[in-house]
């Protein structure tokens, strides 16, 4: 068994805790719903493929892609999290999805076993160098032809034009709140300068680590202010 890090243990914590006001939250943000319908329509949905959903939630990406497909695999590090996945997926008379509690990082499949990998405002809780792990490994499981679509939050430290625009619209919006929106500049400019619990990176860099891994055809398209999405091929 791996040994859990540092940051694994306290997603651990966090999402054991937020899992159900997530899933409500999840259902209620527009922004997060066009996200994952991009995702969607940005994927090749066969009747007989078989999905991984990496950092699957209560399920909003796996349960709208389970009706299309063979299989989803849904993986989240949180039990409480699965366990409204599989609420969620009951609730709609949905069968085909099999669930795995791990974390991101630990997560072993047989090479060429999936012909697509998904995952929608997850993978910026990983560090940097588990980002790109994990994209070297998505190419491995994913059988010739497969895909890899990624929807997330995607900015990056404030180099480019399109990073300040995002921060600064963000600090406008909670300065506009008053003292709760202060309080909350405060407490996410410690995580992001520290890089504690989120750690989003350009959709540039993205492609990079996609190019890197292996992968084709790549592209990448904004979706709402903070969020773009990135795919691509294993040729």
């Amino acid at each position: 068994m791996q040994e859990k890090t540092a940051n694994i243990l306290r997603q651990e914590r966090f999402w054991g805790t937020r899992a159900r006001s997530w899933d409500h939250g999840a259902e209620n943000n527009p922004g997060l719903v066009k996200v994952v319908d991009k995702v969607i329509s940005s994927s090749k949905l066969e009747e007989d493929s078989t999905v991984l959903d990496l950092g699957c939630g209560s399920g909003q990406l796996a349960i709208k892609i389970a009706p299309f497909v063979g299989k989803v695999i849904a993986v989240d590090i949180s039990q409480n999290m699965i366990n409204l996945l599989k609420e969620n997926a009951a609730s709609k008379g949905i069968d085909n999805i099999e669930t795995v509690v791990v974390p991101i990082e630990h997560l072993v499949l047989p090479e060429g076993s999936v012909d697509l990998v998904v995952s929608n405002y997850a993978l910026h809780h990983l560090k940097d160098n588990d980002k790109a792990m994990i994209v070297q490994k998505s190419f491995l499981w994913l059988k010739a032809g497969g895909q890899i679509t990624i929807g997330d939050m995607m900015f990056g430290r404030g180099k480019d034009p399109r990073d300040r625009q995002i921060i600064g619209s963000k600090l406008a919006l909670m300065l506009k709140r008053g003292p709760g929106g202060w309080w909350r500049i405060c407490k996410n400019a410690f995580r992001y300068l520290f890089r504690l619990h989120e750690r989003p990176v350009s959709a540039v860099a993205w492609q990079s680590m996609l190019q890197k891994a292996g992968f084709s055809g790549i592209d990448a398209s904004e979706v709402v202010n903070e969020a773009a999405v990135v795919l691509g091929f294993k040729e």
